[in-house]
């Protein structure tokens, strides 16, 4: 073996043609310049709207990364700025985007929250669930059955079939899932489910579900839904607009 002594570096130099040459072999570019072309558009569509954002947005989402980020200080945030390899300029630069983005939102979507949501209610629905996946169907109507009657409880047969060890000491818990976290054959049992309710088993490609619905949360259209349902909806309208738009790419690392 060599003297790993000799070969070892003392520094490496790194450039930014570096950096985008490795961009391009992790195969992030088309992520990347989907983004920028996001953002690009953002700034178009608000100019065009006359969207004009005031000192005090700006300072206020400032605070909001700062505090986000956990920088208590001047000499964390510029840290921080190091690390990140930003200029004072490029930290303003992301505020802006931020903020313009929010305010485009409100804009192009804010009044039609209230329609969609009526509309959609039914998406916004959320179920606290638990459940076991097994491979073998009479078994899981075996389990069906014996819990039904009263033979065994869900918790016990959670500990016994289940094999993920977090999963297992959870009870099989899945967590507050709304329709789009699950398979559309589990989401329409579940959905239509009278809590507490043991579901029939469900076959998916999956395994055999044997699912116990234990509560459905009515949705409220509070401050955090509202801002979810403008955010899916100014998400739509991004899509919609990139397919519209040529992107243009000159990417070069020789240059």
């Amino acid at each position: 073996m060599g003297n790993w002594d000799e070969v070892m570096l003392s520094s490496i130099n790194i450039s930014a043609k570096d950096i985008l040459q490795q961009v391009k072999l992790s195969c992030q570019i088309p992520a990347i310049v989907e983004q920028i072309a996001i953002r690009k558009l953002i700034i178009s569509a608000a100019a065009e709207a006359q969207i004009e954002v005031d000192p005090k947005e700006l300072q206020q989402a400032a605070n909001n990364i700062r505090l986000v980020s956990k920088l208590r200080s001047a000499d964390q945030t510029w840290a921080w700025l190091q690390k990140n390899s930003l200029s004072v300029d490029d930290f303003e630069e992301m505020v802006y985007t931020n903020v313009i983005s929010g305010k485009l939102a409100q804009y192009l979507f804010g009044e039609q929250v209230e329609a969609w949501f009526f509309e959609h209610q039914l998406d916004y629905y959320r179920a606290v669930i638990y459940e076991i996946i097994l491979e073998d169907e009479d078994l899981a109507m075996e389990l069906f059955d014996q819990i039904q009657e009263g033979q065994m409880i869900f918790p016990e047969v959670a500990q016994k079939y289940i094999h993920e060890q977090e999963l297992r000491r959870t009870g099989g818990y899945r967590g507050i899932l709304n329709s789009k976290d699950m398979k559309p054959e589990i989401s329409s049992a579940v959905f239509a489910a009278k809590p507490p309710q043991l579901l029939k088993p469900i076959v998916t490609a999956q395994g055999i579900h044997l699912i116990l619905v234990e509560e459905l949360i009515q949705p409220k259209l509070d401050d955090k839904l509202r801002y979810q349902i403008n955010s899916d909806l100014f998400n739509i309208w991004i899509k919609e607009q990139l397919k519209e738009i040529v992107i243009l790419k000159n990417i070069d690392t020789n240059s």
